[in-house]
């Protein structure tokens, strides 16, 4: 019986994807299968997903020891983004300090990996053939998506496939890029190219006819969803914290949108704590991003253990996926009890550009979705915030966008939150039971300087421990409405608005 293995260990998004639905059993920390059994003795290939496997520090010795003895067993490894960086050679995850810092990898790949952002759908060209994941592939395209922060490969080894990127690092930028890495043997990939697997059959039936496992894909499929089902069924990684689901879910899942003052407000770091703390109440909550940066819905999907689908970006103008209107329809009957809209930098940014839709304030008129307004009291003070949110919220009111809700994020001292709550409640007529205060958050970070900057396991938990603590999630619930698409507003309408 054919048997393939996926790595999970802290930091690793299990499910961002659902590799062709090959994976059969799991790999743990202590590099064993759930029977007890040394990895190297049972599976024929091993797959190591995507996260933040290198920031997290969570390669131990025995996980590293039986991939190596399964690569000396001739069995398949492929490693996806993260994992990709785990087999080669080192990774500077140093992107915004004036020296490098260096992770080291396994080394089984000779690449190594510098800052690059990149957030696209693409398009890549198989180069070589001479690799049993690729094989009579050359010259084909394949299809998927990029999810990275380093994303720079420099390669000393097979390199098999190039990505047409359109945008990298913020900014519109055409260029093709190495995206896909093998040794010379052939068995190993290491690869930027998420969902390669699960829009490119053609690959899976190659790893299938490597392994001799054609007629068994039945049943590795069926396998894969009682893998798939006990995985899901845990709040993160090696939590031991299990949610069952209710049994009923909506057909159409109502929404809301964390709405920012600007960048750093907590959206990413809330909308995880959110998602984790429903969840213990049988609540599934799937997030979606607006605009292309999905790499800020790692932390949710890696509370709940979930794909990140198509409709998980909301296009604006040219950027993003897919286009709020397809989003409305697409989530239907998907078993959410919520989704929860994540914005993009300030409501406003973006507001007055020519291209629509063009801002988080705009998503939200055109689904008629309710807003929680997040504002980082950090850098002004928590007077400064509150006057900031009122401005905020006066221009919603002229956009006919409804403010459900205030998060005060970072707060210091309750006397003061008490005062500029009631100032908000009396401008915006929300009432102070729906305006939160939420303490400074204590992240343990493994790392030496901030800019080792994202641990998932350190990131959510400390997020589900402030929003439990500080926040009526029911409430939350309470306040989605079932979205109704009515049109974006036109730029005419948007400057007349503004200037009212």
């Amino acid at each position: 019986m054919t048997k393939i293995g996926i790595l999970e260990v802290e930091g690793v998004l299990t499910l961002y994807e659902h590799f062709g639905y090959l994976p059969t059993d799991v790999v743990k920390s202590n590099g064993r299968l759930e029977n007890g059994k040394k990895a190297h003795e049972e599976l024929d290939g091993i797959i190591i997903p995507g996260g933040t496997i290198l920031e997290s520090e969570s390669m131990t010795g025995e996980v590293e020891e039986e991939i190596n003895l399964i690569n000396d067993d001739d069995g398949f490894i492929l490693g996806m983004c993260a994992g990709f960086q785990v087999l080669g050679k080192h990774t500077n995850v140093g992107r915004n300090s004036p020296v490098p810092i260096i992770r080291k990898g396994m080394g089984l790949l000779d690449v190594t990996f510098e800052p690059f952002i990149n957030t696209n759908k693409v398009n890549a060209d198989i180069v070589d053939d001479n690799t049993l994941f690729t094989k009579n592939l050359k010259d084909t395209t394949v299809s998927g998506f990029h999810c990275h922060t380093y994303g720079r490969i420099e390669s000393n080894d097979k390199n098999v496939i190039y990505s047409n990127i359109q945008r990298s690092n913020y900014k519109y930028k055409p260029e093709r890029v190495l995206s896909g890495v093998s040794n010379k043997k052939g068995n190993i990939l290491g690869t930027t190219v998420h969902c390669l697997l699960d829009n490119n059959p053609q690959i899976v039936n190659n790893i299938l006819e490597y392994l001799d496992a054609t007629n068994e894909y039945e049943d590795i499929k069926q396998r894969n969803k009682k893998l798939q089902s006990k995985v899901f069924s845990e709040i993160g990684v090696d939590t031991n914290n299990m949610a069952p689901l209710r049994e009923k879910h909506p057909e159409v899942p109502p929404m809301i949108m964390l709405m920012g003052t600007g960048s750093e407000s907590g959206k990413t770091f809330l909308a995880s704590g959110i998602v984790g703390a429903l969840r213990e109440k049988g609540i599934h909550t799937y997030v979606i991003k607006t605009g292309p940066d999905i790499r800020d819905l790692s932390p949710s999907l890696y509370v709940n253990k979930e794909k990140l689908e198509d409709y998980a970006s909301i296009q604006i103008s040219n950027i993003g996926w897919t286009p709020l209107e397809k989003i409305i329809e697409q989530v239907k009957n998907k078993g959410y009890d919520l989704v929860l809209v994540e914005g993009v930098m300030s409501a406003a940014t973006g507001l007055l550009n020519k291209k629509t839709p063009y801002s988080t304030a705009e998503i939200a008129y055109a689904g008629n979705i309710p807003v929680i307004m997040v504002s980082s009291v950090s850098k002004g003070g928590i007077e400064t915030a509150a006057i900031d949110i009122e401005a905020h919220i006066n221009l919603l009111n002229k956009m006919d966008v409804k403010t459900a809700g205030v998060i005060l994020n970072k707060t210091y001292d309750e006397g003061i939150v008490e005062h500029v709550s009631e100032f908000l409640s009396n401008k915006s007529g929300i009432p102070e039971d729906n305006i939160w205060s939420i303490g400074k958050a204590k992240v343990e970070n493994k790392g030496q300087v901030p800019e080792d900057y994202l641990q998932l396991e350190t990131f959510t938990k400390a997020a589900m421990d402030v929003v439990k603590e500080y926040v009526d999630v029911t409430k939350i619930m309470d306040l989605a409405k079932v979205p109704e698409f009515r049109g974006y507003l036109s730029y005419e309408e948007i400057c007349d608005l503004y200037k009212k």
